[in-house]
């Protein structure tokens, strides 16, 4: 049999997946190593999380045993789990039919949707967003509909989600299977209200549709304000995933642990995709991320207080250096405006960045799928060391004075 020519062979990669190309953040982050530069581009903290929760889990490499463990999670972690929803939100949940261990909040997600969605049904998703929803709710046959948020605060645009004006631009509608949402909110920092969240619960029950909620950032929410899970609003108990990891909160990303909270008959379905997705997790890793979680209010006081150290820091500086700065509400990334420094395009400009000012950050039309309304934002993580930040700061006001000199 003869071998189909080079050049005529056929593309591998399956429909759902086509449009979506490498990750902006791997090619920020190539920048970044190609040219030595500081890399404020991807949410990925330069320190290590606490020292109690890596040697538990290495206590528990060296004790076994290692080998599989439950696929929904080891009961220690999974209680701990119901401890921190009673500690921080007031519910009741129960470890061993309403929490879920996955291999990160994004195969959390992933499980969920390919849980809950039938081919043909449609997913709103918030932008910007998290640059794996799209391909997430494409792996499952979704049709996604794009609502962008209300520019410039980021609001939460009702009259296009319910259609009180125009029925034509209406995203809920019977087909609506779930709506993703990521509060506190990346890339812009938005956290959504109690009474957001609320229109959106009576949207969800009009419609018979979920809310699946990305809280991954839900310890970082600044100068007062209060994350409010989406399974304390009334009318989500049932109708709500809560989605969340130790990844952000113990500084430690690349444990990739991360958990599913859904009432039982929401979480079968969630169990069922992903016990053939990963079948199980890390039992040593999910041992110390037990610990973590189980962290003394102190803990969580310094936490925050230090990122939001970090934050202001990070915003004066840039605020100084000319750019109108968006301080975040929540998770650790601040959102600048390019067009007060004469730039207009967020990808050139954070393309240019690396080479001429040593520095990396992330274009925030990134997180768009449709048009683009933000092509004069830009991201940068403060997630730090604080000499990290003040190099970013003095790389940065060194090349202004050479863009204006």
């Amino acid at each position: 049999m003869t071998k189909r020519p080079l050049e005529e062979k056929k593309e591998v990669v399956v429909q759902s997946l086509r449009a979506f190309g490498t990750s902006i953040f791997t090619e920020m982050t190539n920048l970044a190593d190609a040219n030595g530069a500081v890399n404020l581009s991807q949410g990925f903290p330069d320190f290590e999380g606490p020292e109690e929760v890596r040697a538990r889990a290495a206590e528990a490499i060296m004790r076994g045993p290692n080998q599989y463990c439950p696929s929904v999670g080891i009961a220690h972690l999974r209680q701990a789990i119901s401890r921190k929803m009673k500690r921080f939100y007031g519910l009741e949940v129960d470890p061993d039919t309403e929490v879920t261990v996955t291999a990160g909040s994004t195969e959390g997600i992933c499980a969920t949707l390919l849980g809950i969605v039938e081919p043909g049904d449609e997913v709103i998703l918030l932008e910007p967003c998290y640059d794996s929803y799209p391909p997430m709710a494409s792996l499952a046959q979704a049709r996604i509909r794009y609502v962008p948020l209300n520019l410039p605060d980021f609001s939460l645009p009702k009259e296009t989600l319910a259609g009180a004006f125009n029925s034509k631009t209406k995203a809920f509608n019977s087909k609506t299977k779930a709506i993703v949402i990521n509060t506190p909110q990346n890339p812009c920092g938005k956290v959504f209200t109690l009474e957001e969240l609320t229109f959106i619960a009576s949207l969800c029950e009009k419609h018979d549709a979920y809310a699946v909620s990305d809280e991954v950032y839900e310890h970082l929410v600044y100068d007062g304000r209060k994350h409010v899970t989406l399974l304390a609003v009334p009318g989500l108990r049932h109708r709500a995933f809560s989605i969340s990891s130790a990844a952000k909160t113990l500084s430690l990303t690349g444990w990739k642990q991360g958990f599913v909270v859904a009432a039982p008959e929401l979480s079968r379905a969630v169990r069922t995709s992903h016990q053939f997705i990963i079948f199980c997790g890390q039992s040593a890793l999910q041992e110390g991320v037990a610990l973590g979680i189980d962290s003394s209010e102190d803990y969580y006081e310094r936490f925050l207080a230090d990122y939001t150290r970090k934050r202001d820091f990070l915003c004066d500086g840039l605020r100084q250096l000319g750019f109108r700065v968006f301080v975040p509400e929540g998770t650790y990334y601040a959102l600048v405006d390019i067009r007060s420094l004469g730039f207009e395009d967020d990808v050139s400009f954070c393309r240019m960045l690396p080479e001429k000012a040593g520095v990396a950050a992330i274009p925030c039309s990134a997180f768009y799928f449709s048009d683009s309304p933000a092509r004069h934002l830009v991201r940068f993580a403060f997630c730090k060391k604080d000499e990290t930040l003040h190099e970013a700061l003095r790389r940065l006001k060194k090349w202004k004075t050479h863009l204006t000199g």
